[in-house]
């Protein structure tokens, strides 16, 4: 009998002790030690199966002392790298119709709030429009359109045009809920009558065009902050290198794209005394010497405040070369798209974690913005571009009923709870915690952030320590976890 009773004890020790790689339970991780009333960590969590979609799980205990042997994720808040500007995807004019012509304002209201009111909702802190027409349009316009064979370089007949009639109104109501929002605006072409043959569509900016298209830039801004929309950064023109497209676009090399930032658009923005900010390139990860090149400029580089990069090329790695050339410059991330070509919920939001959101933050950006912020159930409106791209929310035209996708979760764990002004920290992950990816930050109140997401299929769970205090946490496998502190 004593035989027994020895076994079931050493049964019950060996089943009791916490062991590397074994699952915590969240919901009954409380220290009998730890008051009630003592700090706690607050976790949101979304889950690749979508049982759990940003979801407020129970409180972390945050104690004083170590508690456990788990693997320990160190942020030191005394580290403070960049500044974060903000997270969100683009008002396209294709987002900017759904939302104002097949919602009720009832719903469109509720949707805007989902979207920008970090209570309410995730708390977007940064958009991108299109000066003028991209292929998320209705149709191919600029702000200067002229009859063949005319030209207009006293800007007489410039107007926003047809961002009237969904882009602007929508904007108003954006800014109505979310005052601070950063507005990038970027160009897919300019007026025909500024290019080599006279289309929206490739051909590159005529010499004699350089200083009128740097105006057309400065009257965008002063129309936009005119309807009360400012316009806190341009890019000189979208995906320079890709040019060949059915839809708005145009040739930039490097050579062309200083001179005009140089010599006409920086100048140009000065003389007006526009702070809005000049963000070159916009391309894909694949090639680093564009930026680098202008960057090198010691002239062109006094009117340039960063980079923007896309992420249909290369590996995210490429925006820590240009910061390693040119640390005193900005780093942005303005655009990527899902789509039809890739479906699983879980897939993506692991990708999207380890290069558009935690991967572009390690290495230096100031902000990350998906593409369309909305698109209807069939992948549109289009106007000649990408026939199976996916919104961050669908709307369904003929319903108003709106699907939130998986590029709206992967957005909210960081919109809702990095702010801008934000600063990422020091991070050190343990070499025996695998398969997994981690940023923190500190917002300007104080508060702490870190976002870890599992690649792996199990649970992973570790202690993370900030100073002399410290909480645990096990994340399911194919999941993201944002703990604020």
């Amino acid at each position: 009998m004593n035989l027994i009773r020895f076994f079931l004890i050493i049964v019950f020790v060996l089943t009791t002790l916490p062991l590397a790689g074994c699952e915590l339970d969240n919901e009954q991780n409380q220290d009998p030690a730890t008051p009630p009333d003592g700090p706690k960590a607050e976790v949101w969590l979304t889950r690749g199966d979508r049982t759990k979609l940003l979801s407020k799980g129970s409180d972390l205990p945050i104690f004083n002392t170590k508690t456990s042997d788990w693997p320990i994720i160190n942020v030191d808040t005394t580290f403070l790298h960049q500044t974060i500007d903000g997270y969100g995807a683009a008002l396209t004019g294709s987002s900017a119709y759904l939302m104002n012509r097949h919602l009720s304002p009832q719903a469109r209201q509720a949707l805007i709030n989902d979207l920008f009111d970090p209570e309410e909702g995730i708390g977007i802190s940064f958009v991108r429009l299109t000066m003028g027409a991209s292929d998320f349009s209705l149709s191919d316009f600029s702000y200067n359109d002229l009859p063949p064979g005319r030209t207009d370089f006293a800007l007489e007949n410039f107007s926003l045009s047809q961002d009237l009639y969904d882009v602007v109104p929508v904007m108003q109501e954006i800014l109505a809920v979310s005052p601070d929002l950063k507005i990038m605006g970027s160009p897919w072409s300019p007026p025909a009558w500024m290019k080599t043959g006279g289309s929206m569509i490739g051909g590159r900016l005529r010499h004699d065009c350089y200083d009128v298209y740097a105006r057309y830039f400065v009257r965008y801004v002063q129309e936009m902050r005119a309807r009360g929309i400012t316009i806190h950064s341009v890019t000189p023109q979208n995906e320079p290198l890709f040019f060949t497209a059915t839809y708005p676009c145009m040739e930039m090399q490097a050579s062309e794209q200083l001179v005009f930032v140089r010599d006409y658009l920086g100048p140009h923005f000065a003389a007006a005394g526009l702070k809005t900010k000049i963000i070159i390139y916009d391309h894909n990860w694949d090639i680093t010497d564009y930026a680098i090149s202008i960057l090198n400029d010691p002239v062109a580089r006094n009117f340039i405040a960063g980079t923007a990069f896309h992420g249909y090329g290369g590996h995210v790695s490429a925006m820590s070369v240009v910061h390693d050339a040119h640390p005193d410059k900005e780093l942005h991330f303005t655009e990527i798209s899902g789509g039809g070509w890739a479906t699983d919920f879980a897939s993506n939001l692991m990708w999207y974690m380890q290069n558009i959101f935690i991967g572009t933050a390690r290495n230096w950006s100031r902000s990350a913005m998906m593409w369309n912020l909305a698109l209807n159930e069939n992948h549109g409106p289009q106007n000649n571009g990408c026939r199976n791209c996916r919104g961050v929310v669908t709307i369904h035209e003929n319903t108003g009923q709106i699907t939130l996708n998986e590029e709206y979760y992967a957005i909210g764990h960081f919109s809702k709870f990095v702010r801008p002004g934000a600063r990422r920290v020091g991070l050190l992950m343990p070499q025996g915690l695998t398969n997994i990816d981690a940023v923190a930050f500190i917002n300007n109140n104080g508060g702490k952030v870190i976002i870890a997401a599992n690649y792996s299929d199990d649970f992973k769970t570790f202690s993370v320590r900030q100073g002399e205090r410290m909480f645990n946490y096990s994340l399911p496998g194919k999941s993201v976890a944002t703990i604020t502190w």
